[in-house]
């Protein structure tokens, strides 16, 4: 949940205006700029909307001397309204609501989707949504002729799953000499997930030592003995192998959809997040929504007062993503080696030796990070840009990324903070 917008950090430019002589300091007090006074998050509710009401509801923030709004369509557990979400009377109500916001001169902010979190809605394919990469386990000794059919890894369960996916795609098979997981904190050092920072979760940041323990050979994987049987696996998952002498452990890759989706988000637009590893997928999805609302207002004209004015990346309620196609090329040009090797770290155990594992999982959350600068943050800017518009991020908590780095992204970076003692008595 959000707590109301705080003023924008353009207060600083008021301050610096007055230190300019523009205007004594009290009048800047009583009569800001208008980016510098305080806003709103302004909720639609699911289809509950009224052009009268939204007509005196900005009437009435204008006399408290708001100046900006965050509009979200929503839903938190309330019924459902008459006017379905981007239909063409929602779209008229929505062009009403901005149009009189810059009549008055108020500024109007619009999500990067429906919700208050995440990009994504009901055109977004299973394919094309945020993905794992998950890995099922058969264990086989040998020698002996092995034929069966591998087990598919499931859909992984975690925080923000909201939709079950029957998608699913192969990506290799390795056979290698079995040994347990000893990799600890495994779940978040290759993100299959990441919680938030807040007490009970997880902490803000996973250790990186200098050094490492050694780990016993018998639970390290040799890379010299991983044995890749892509090839050898049948379309119906089956694996004809003869396996050699020892215990061995199959792997089998695939990707699948983590089933994040936008949220809380009125029930007709509510869909799979889209890859955030992907320029293309994030374009589709701005087609659908944030391009369509600029489009539907138009450009503002230049030095006006009030109206759609930026694009918000608000909380990071997605859980966490590790794949995508392309992933291991990805990996490559910006890494410089091939993580083929260190698949198995996937499922916790020690590739080579324990610092060999640590760095090549440290630099998959980097190329993860990199990916989502690049390609989502990044490129969600730049389209805001070419339509006009300002761009602002709620850049923690629960991110991929370094809080800083994808704070450095945002026109206006922003917080919020939470009390559940504060005394206002004294």
């Amino acid at each position: 949940m959000n707590t109301p917008a705080p003023a924008s950090t353009a207060l600083l430019s008021a301050l610096c205006l007055v230190a300019a002589g523009a205007a004594p300091l009290a009048d800047q007090f009583r009569d800001p700029p208008n980016p510098a006074r305080p806003g709103v998050y302004w909720y639609f509710m699911d289809g509950n909307l009224d052009r009268d009401e939204m007509t005196r509801d900005l009437d009435a923030m204008k006399a408290a001397g708001l100046g900006h709004v965050v509009w979200l369509e929503v839903n938190v557990d309330v019924p459902r309204g008459p006017v379905e979400a981007l239909s063409p009377e929602w779209m008229d109500l929505f062009a009403h609501g901005v149009q009189h916001a810059q009549k008055i001169g108020i500024d109007v902010t619009i999500g990067t989707g429906p919700g208050w979190t995440g990009s994504g809605g009901p055109w977004i394919k299973p394919e094309e949504s945020m993905q794992h990469l998950v890995v099922s386990e058969t264990t086989v000794t040998g020698p002996t002729a092995f034929k069966a059919k591998l087990p598919v890894a499931p859909q992984r369960d975690h925080w923000w799953k909201m939709l079950n996916c029957e998608f699913y795609e192969d990506l290799a098979v390795y056979a290698v000499p079995a040994c347990k997981p000893t990799i600890e904190d495994a779940e978040q050092k290759v993100f299959y997930t990441r919680p938030g920072y807040m007490p009970g979760h997880s902490p803000a940041f996973l250790p990186a030592p200098a050094t490492h323990a050694d780990t016993p050979a018998e639970d390290t994987i040799d890379p010299s003995k991983i044995i890749d049987l892509t090839n050898k696996l049948q379309r119906d998952g089956t694996l004809a192998w003869q396996v050699p002498a020892g215990e061995w452990t199959v792997l089998r890759f695939g990707r699948r959809s983590n089933g994040t989706s936008n949220r809380p988000a009125s029930f007709p637009v509510v869909g799979l997040d889209h890859d955030k590893f992907s320029k293309e997928l994030l374009e589709k999805h701005f087609d659908h929504y944030g391009g369509k609302l600029v489009k539907r207002i138009g450009m503002r004209d230049p030095g006006a007062t009030g109206g759609l004015v930026a694009m918000h990346l608000d909380s990071w309620e997605m859980n966490a993503q590790n794949w995508t196609p392309g992933f291991l090329d990805e990996f490559r040009k910006r890494r410089g080696y091939d993580f083929t090797p260190w698949l198995p770290a996937f499922s916790g155990r020690v590739v080579k030796d324990r610092a060999s594992s640590e760095r090549a999982l440290w630099d998959l959350r980097l190329t993860i990070q990199d990916l989502i600068l690049e390609n989502y943050a990044g490129h969600l800017r730049t389209l805001a840009h070419r339509h006009g518009l300002k761009f602002s991020i709620e850049p923690y908590e629960m991110t991929q990324t370094a809080d800083l780095e994808l704070g450095a992204l945002a026109d206006v970076p922003m917080c919020e903070f939470w009390s559940t003692k504060y005394d206002c008595s004294h």
